[in-house]
């Protein structure tokens, strides 16, 4: 109104009243006016579930807001948070931004030193921790610990503060790369990054108010916290889980009507696996997201099957794009036109504010079918890591955000995926993409998961090296069997050379498999 009167007088000079920004907390005070009675949150715990309504997580939120700032917390100020996906952990996350504090949610899997590393680099002025963490918590710390359920029994005697309402370029979060290279790396996330990253998303699909999603990927891992800022942005209903159960995300599945969840491929298998699953059962269940590692054909149609009436979609990006970038859509899933054209192996096309580039070791785009770097620009990447210069530095060139990963774009622009740069072996000279000998391994009747690595060879400079997990009730297979099965679909130079069977690859609390152990296994044991 005071803009209006300013352009009927002529007096364009005066000051405009500030207006805030695209912020997270948002959604919450848009639910309040549609709906404050709905369920926003529900916690599946082991023989309990706990329930929140949208009046009633607003003003707990509040309420957590006041006990941080009681505790020295003020607008700016890291705040790290080390729990397992849960309704505390929620409020909390949102208490930050509320304050207009920096969330910096922690692996629970990783080890005091790595857990000590993160705090201190944060610079955090609390440690939140989650119950039942204590082996994780490294000793001497310099900074105030305090458990999640005793800050919520603070907050219930706190009178509730005023949402500052802090967004745009301000940063929301800092989220820690899994250091598999070397010391994790902070991504810096602000409000703008998320909110344009869950639009990105929202605009390639309707991401529905009355729709009710499993958070059971971790809420330290980007899918997981940007799948819960977008579900609060719509006034949708979120559900989390502590762990991943097969048996236990099926039974929530059913008791509470979820419509959406995101999986890995491991976590998809292991559903189908589950001696309960019955797909009857399941029926509510209308959209599966996937991503972070490469999907088998076979287990992909295999679940198409299972659930003949969901969306299945692919999605492609980083932490530091805070969210998909692409998203292969449900349709290139089933349709025989779409397969036949080759769109299944894709990761779809650049989502809404996304530009997307295939280069080579110049920063030079490269014709379409090329393979190349795949970099990316637009309002949902981070502006860098958290004092860390020399990293930001080498991992923009010209604007253009440098993934790491190795991709070509087809004549449509449907990105495809190759592998990841430093997991590319170089043998005799030639290049070998991990993904298609892993693609090839799986396809064996014998094999249930496989990764490749490069290991150092003094004749080859490296070598193929394969690590499987036998299917169950199949005898473990030879490295003569692969190498002739991998023959008949590969480049000789592309084969095994070495093979190793275990009985379960080691995953990341993401799920992803993580070739820096496998590589110190086969290191020990040579």
């Amino acid at each position: 109104m005071q803009r209006l009167r300013c352009l009927r007088s002529g007096r364009l000079n005066e000051p405009a009243p500030r207006v805030p920004t695209v912020y997270l907390t948002q959604g919450l005070h848009r639910a309040l006016q549609r709906h404050p009675e709905k369920i926003a949150l529900t916690h599946v715990g082991e023989g309990f579930v706990r329930q929140h309504r949208f009046a009633q997580l607003l003003d707990d939120v509040a309420r957590h807001a006041a006990a941080l700032r009681g505790r020295g917390v003020a607008a700016g100020d890291r705040v790290a948070l080390l729990a397992p996906n849960d309704d505390l952990l929620v409020r909390a996350l949102y208490a930050c931004w509320w304050l207009g504090a920096v969330a910096c949610p922690l692996n629970v899997r990783w080890s005091a030193a790595e857990v000590a590393h993160a705090v201190t680099d944060s610079g955090a002025r609390l440690l939140l921790v989650g119950d039942g963490l204590g082996s994780a918590l490294p000793s001497g710390l310099d900074v105030p610990v305090l458990r999640l359920a005793a800050l919520a029994d603070e907050a219930a005697t706190c009178p509730p503060v005023p949402d500052t309402r802090t967004g745009g370029d301000a940063v929301a979060c800092l989220l820690y790369t899994g250091g598999t290279t070397g010391r994790a790396k902070g991504v810096v996330l602000s409000h703008a990054n998320f909110w344009t990253a869950s639009m990105t998303r929202g605009a390639e699909l309707n991401n529905a108010p009355g729709s009710v999603s499993l958070l059971v990927a971790p809420l330290f891992h980007v899918a997981g916290l940007g799948r819960l800022v977008g579900q609060t942005l719509v006034s949708g209903s979120a559900i989390t889980m502590a762990q991943f159960r097969p048996a236990e995300v099926l039974a929530a599945i059913e008791r509470h009507g979820i419509t959406d969840v995101i999986l890995v491929p491991t976590m998809l298998q292991a559903l189908l696996d589950e001696p309960g699953f019955a797909p009857q059962r399941l029926r509510s269940l209308d959209r599966i997201a996937f991503g972070a590692a490469p999907m088998p054909p076979d287990l992909l149609d295999r679940a198409l099957q299972a659930w003949p009436h969901a969306e299945f979609f692919q999605a492609y990006g980083l932490t530091e794009t805070a969210g998909a970038v692409c998203i292969n859509l449900p349709v290139n899933h089933r349709s025989a036109e779409a397969r036949a054209a080759g769109r299944l192996q894709s990761v779809g096309r650049a989502g809404l504010g996304a530009e997307i580039e295939i280069v080579d070791e110049d920063g030079q785009a490269v014709p379409r079918g090329t393979v190349g770097e795949i970099v990316v620009r637009g309002p949902m990447v981070t502006r860098g890591y958290w004092r860390n210069d020399e990293a930001t530095a080498a991992a923009f060139r010209d604007g253009w955000f440098r993934t790491g990963d190795a991709g070509c774009m087809d004549a449509e622009g449907y990105l495809r995926i190759v592998d990841r740069l430093k997991d590319m072996i170089i043998t005799g000279g030639e290049n070998v993409y991990c993904a298609e000998v892993e693609g090839a391994l799986r396809s064996h009747p014998s094999v249930a998961q496989a990764a490749v690595i490069g290991l150092p060879d003094a004749h080859w400079g490296e070598r193929v090296h394969a690590v499987v997990v036998a299917r169950p009730g199949t005898e473990a297979p030879t490295l003569d069997a692969l190498r002739d099965w991998c023959r008949e679909r590969l480049a000789g130079y592309k084969c095994p050379r070495s093979l190793a069977v275990l009985p379960q690859l080691p995953l990341s609390a993401a799920g992803k498999v993580l070739k820096n152990v496998l590589r110190e296994q086969a290191r020990a044991a040579s």
